[in-house]
């Protein structure tokens, strides 16, 4: 039998905490174990950037859906004072983004499909679209850590590779399209501290071919695990981040916010709890 509940929902960073490792996707998402080891250090430093960063999605999203330029910065200036990333992200958007209001957008929106009787799910930043189609659809995601990721890195996560199958896949029903094709998908990077250096991937009918045989034998490969097959990765790097190291005598001290170190400390730190009868979704 196995130890995924019927109802078990399937994200973006549950799957890459399986692909880091096993272990640390048992315990978080199967043992739902809460432990209070630090992800990392200064402590004050990443809650307080985690804070920020929320607050830079909000300020984005209130734009998108209608709020003035003008108004949202005077909000800005008198909510958050002391918030210099804040402000600094903020203009750099206004100036670099030349990402609008448009009529054919969705603004943090939340999409479900089922795979192998389970659900996918995937929040979006925002997706735009052109009308008719052959009309090419847009997947924003707005990243705020200190140093931007190589591009190799980006690749590399599961999260360039779910949100553009999961448009395919279940897109049409939010699009308002007959079909979504995987030719006219790309997913952009936007970095509030780099607004000049957008890292775009563009999909396609392989990819997406390719990332439906991945994920649906990685699924597979989890269902089918007893309780004594999540393995510790063999990789000790990625336990510097993870609050069950002490757990696992993988180390007591939190790894340190270092340049070139922060994206992976941030990385799915805006995960979510979902109510599912908000979520867009295609039927099983």
């Amino acid at each position: 039998m196995s130890l995924l509940s019927p109802d078990f929902q399937f994200s973006q960073r549950s799957l890459q905490d399986y692909v880091d490792c096993q272990r640390r996707f048992q315990l978080r998402y199967l043992d739902r174990l809460s432990w209070p080891a630090v992800e990392s250090e200064p402590l004050s430093e990443q809650e307080a950037r985690m804070r920020t960063g929320a607050a830079f999605h909000l300020q984005v999203q209130r734009y998108l859906v209608g709020v003035p330029a003008e108004r949202l910065s005077a909000m800005l200036a008198s909510d958050h004072a002391d918030a210099t990333d804040l402000r600094g992200w903020w203009d750099n958007y206004l100036r670099f983004s030349n990402i609008h209001p448009v009529q054919e957008q969705l603004v943090e929106t939340t999409l479900s499909a089922p795979i192998h009787g389970y659900r996918l799910l995937a929040k979006y930043d925002l997706v735009r679209w052109e009308a008719g189609p052959a009309g090419e659809v847009t997947i924003y995601d707005w990243k705020t850590s200190q140093q931007k990721p190589p591009r190799q890195w980006l690749e590399s996560r599961l999260q360039t590779r779910i949100y553009p199958y999961l448009l395919v896949q279940a897109g049409k029903f939010i699009l308002n399209q007959e079909k979504v094709d995987p030719e006219h998908v790309k997913m952009v990077y936007w970095f509030a501290e780099q607004p000049r250096e957008p890292e775009i991937f563009t999909y396609s009918t392989h990819g997406y071919q390719a990332d439906h045989e991945y994920l649906l034998e990685l699924v597979c490969e989890i269902e089918g695990l007893a309780e004594d097959d999540f393995h510790l990765t063999e990789d000790e790097e990625k336990c510097k981040f993870c609050t069950y190291r002490s757990l696992c005598d993988r180390g007591i001290s939190a790894g340190n916010i270092i340049p070139g170190q922060t994206f992976a400390a941030e990385d799915g730190a805006g995960d979510f709890e979902l109510d599912f009868d908000q979520v867009a979704e295609i039927e099983f």
